[in-house]
């Protein structure tokens, strides 16, 4: 493919902006954006140098004739506007989640296999140099035959975000749309991609939120927290998701003659007392990466029974793009490689609608929540 490829942009915030980037980065024409909001929208587009601005979707995609688009609205505005993309022959990047429900992005999934389609998607933090590092560690046997992995992450949010998408089930909302695809597939691409089973519980600490106007950068929310949350004219909506959620999972390892036993912890609300972690124990020893999405830096407890400090490979670093920001760094990785498997290129496998189906399947059994036994007949 020798011409240069053209991207239509979905969504006007933090996102938005940040794959607009990612796809300039590596030769695809950022030809339209296209937001709810006419000025907002018509604005971004004069800053960032963009062409077209529109609201309608349908319309711009019918104006731009663009090859890819790239979703970057939350994930209750997905289903819609990635079918019109599908329908319309366009390969999809697309942010998480997929949808807001399990039978919608299973939906999304075998349209774009029955269209033909190449589709890539965003549960991007496993391209964290650290956690490639780890990818590595594991598959050379450093640490024996994996065995468990263990995720804890406290983020301590403010309460007091103004009420948005990230508050309500069917816009998208909740820790394990935004944050626990990020993690499952970070244990998936260290340990292997099946997943065997799985089981949970969550929590929403929060109840409600205040209603404020203005807000379309989900980046710079806090900034529109009211001063006077005592204000008797202040408006509040009730948050329906979880803040908090607990998850045990198996997976199978190609080198462990057991499924290995994974635990995602993850306090949306409560402040950390140690640092976040992952740590994947395995037969012989174990790697330990501070920080929730494994920002590094990486330890290793091998056969001389204490904690090493590794250095990244200079291969691993050489390989991430030079952006600054983990989440901008992750999506320019992934675009990279999107745009070269859409140009016919060899690449490595990456997460598709395949797993954005899949996660979301995974979402609606841990929401369920119904696999408690009632133990008070034992009492």
């Amino acid at each position: 493919m020798d011409r240069k490829l053209k991207v239509l942009i979905s969504g006007t915030g933090f996102a938005g902006q940040g794959h607009a980037d990612a796809f300039r980065a590596y030769g695809v024409e950022v030809v339209g954006i296209v937001g709810r909001t006419a000025n907002v929208v018509s604005e971004l587009a004069k800053k960032m140098n963009i062409p077209y601005s529109n609201t309608n979707w349908q319309q711009a995609l019918v104006d731009c004739q663009p090859d890819i688009v790239s979703i970057a609205t939350p994930g209750g505005a997905h289903y819609e506007t990635i079918t019109q993309a599908i329908e319309f022959g366009c390969h999809v990047f697309s942010d998480k989640p997929l949808t807001d429900k399990g039978e919608t992005a299973v939906e999304l999934y075998k349209l774009s296999k029955k269209k033909g389609v190449k589709t890539a998607y965003a549960s991007s933090f496993r391209y964290m140099p650290h956690i490639i590092h780890a990818k590595r560690l594991v598959a050379s046997l450093a640490i024996g035959e994996p065995v468990e992995v263990e995720c804890i992450s406290h983020f301590n949010l403010e309460r007091d975000i103004p009420f948005g998408w990230s508050h309500r089930k069917e816009d998208g909302g909740g820790r394990l749309n935004n944050n626990f695809t990020h993690m499952i597939s970070i244990a998936t691409s260290v340990i292997g991609e099946k997943i065997l089973s799985i089981s949970g519980t969550i929590r929403d600490d929060l109840g409600k939120a205040p209603i404020v106007e203005g807000v379309h950068n989900f980046k710079k929310r806090r900034d529109y927290i009211p001063e006077d949350l005592a204000d008797p004219s202040l408006k509040w909506g009730e948050s329906n998701v979880e803040w908090s959620y607990t998850v045990l999972a198996q997976l199978e390892s190609p080198i462990a003659s057991k499924p290995v036993s994974v635990l995602f912890k993850h306090g949306g609300l409560n402040p950390r007392f140690n640092e976040d972690h992952i740590v994947i124990y395995g037969t012989k020893g174990a790697i330990y990466i501070k920080g929730h999405y494994g920002m590094g830096p990486l330890y290793i407890w091998d056969e001389h029974k204490t904690w090493k400090e590794l250095a990244l490979p200079q291969d691993i670093v050489d390989d991430q793009p030079k952006v600054v920001g983990d989440t901008e760094r992750n999506w320019h990785y992934l675009v990279r490689e999107f745009v070269k498997d859409i140009k016919g290129e060899t690449v490595a496998p990456y997460q598709t609608f395949k797993e954005g189906s899949l996660y979301q399947q995974l979402v609606d059994i841990i929401r369920k929540n119904n696999n408690w036994t009632d133990v008070l007949h034992l009492q």
